[in-house]
């Protein structure tokens, strides 16, 4: 992987991912631009916890395959140059395939009504499926 660090990424918080991922804000949201838009990129394997968010997240794929899993459902394989309307208050998670690290841009709007809501860790089973 590249140095991630020296482009500007910060490492994206352990307590929230299996595995390790690099988040980099591309905006920020602020009194004006009610929106906040991340690149992150997920090492092999990495998934974020299972989580909702209070209004739309949209994930734009932009390296390898993201897996996706909204609760009750099957996972599904994102590839590069998809994309993933996830709606307010459905609890789901994302990542890497096991075999390759994914790179996706997060864009989380309506960011006054806030931004996650962080649950419990995807385990392997969950993953594995």
């Amino acid at each position: 992987m590249k140095d991630l660090e020296n482009e500007g990424y910060k490492p994206a918080p352990s307590e929230y991912f299996t595995g390790k991922a690099f988040i980099k804000t591309l905006v920020a949201a602020d009194a004006i631009t009610n929106c906040n838009i991340s690149d992150v990129t997920f090492e092999a394997g990495c998934r974020n916890n299972w989580h909702t968010h209070p209004s739309n997240q949209i994930l734009m794929v932009k390296e390898g395959t993201c897996y996706y899993q909204e609760v009750g459902h099957p996972i599904q394989k994102v590839a590069a140059g998809g994309v993933i309307n996830i709606l307010p208050g459905i609890k789901h998670w994302h990542g890497a395939s096991p075999d390759a690290p994914m790179v996706h841009v997060a864009i989380n709007i309506n960011t006054d009504k806030g931004v996650v809501n962080w649950l419990e860790p995807v385990n392997d089973k969950e993953y594995n499926s």
